[in-house]
């Protein structure tokens, strides 16, 4: 697959390449050593979630307070969806920064959101589906949402929209960005990066454990 950095940093697109032949097509999404190679991030599935929706469905934004803090790999496996990653760490030389990737089924791209990203998307397609892999598992109370139609943000969903948007009462009534900072919802952009720091570090371990018994290849 290639993996390219958004305008987000510590977001990624994976872009599988498709084997194709009569019956269909084969592609790898995800595959931990080469996202970790590529990116310097490690992502280890604890669970995964899907959600089904109708057309001019918005879904975000969203994220998960630090600890326990959550990134994500989403991929659209049914449909079309218009997918947002927003940088709402304080902090940031980015804060603020959104980017856009339009997920169709039929393409396989992935969307990698770091610890400390918001995410959210619009359905494009009527029986939309995404699938969520997540690094942490669900604790209640800890998830945060930040208005989608924030004007600080300017997410254009309207050049996307066919009609109303369909949202959940509770994404209708979040906090701007700012709000949410100044609420203490947001993990700051110092603290996200030694997370990561101490993701990786305890990785390597585990991982120097697994390629000594032949789990993992060795790495030059």
């Amino acid at each position: 697959m290639d993996i390219e950095e958004m305008a987000v940093p510590d977001a990624y697109r994976l872009l599988p390449r498709l084997i194709r032949d009569e019956r269909g097509c084969f592609y790898e999404s995800y595959k931990y050593t080469e996202l970790a190679d590529a990116t310097g991030h490690v992502f280890c599935p604890l669970q995964v979630n899907y959600s089904v929706s109708a057309r001019d469905t918005l879904r975000g934004l969203h994220g998960v307070r630090h600890p326990p803090a959550q990134a994500k790999l989403v991929t659209c496996v049914r449909g079309v969806l218009w997918d947002v990653v927003v940088d709402v760490r304080p902090g940031s030389p980015a804060f603020g920064t959104y980017d856009v990737t339009r997920l169709d089924a039929r393409e396989g791209t992935a969307v990698y959101v770091a610890e400390g990203l918001a995410h959210g998307f619009l359905a494009l397609t009527d029986d939309a589906s995404i699938c969520y892999l997540c690094s942490t598992e669900f604790v209640p109370g800890t998830q945060f949402g930040i208005d989608p139609f924030d004007p600080g943000l300017g997410v254009p969903w309207a050049s996307v929209l066919s009609g109303p948007p369909l949202l959940s009462r509770k994404d209708a009534e979040a906090p701007s960005v700012r709000e949410a900072a100044d609420r203490g919802l947001l993990a700051d952009y110092q603290e996200c990066r030694a997370l990561y720091a101490r993701l990786r570090s305890q990785a390597g371990r585990q991982d120097d454990t697994r390629s000594a018994a032949g789990f993992l290849p060795r790495r030059a």
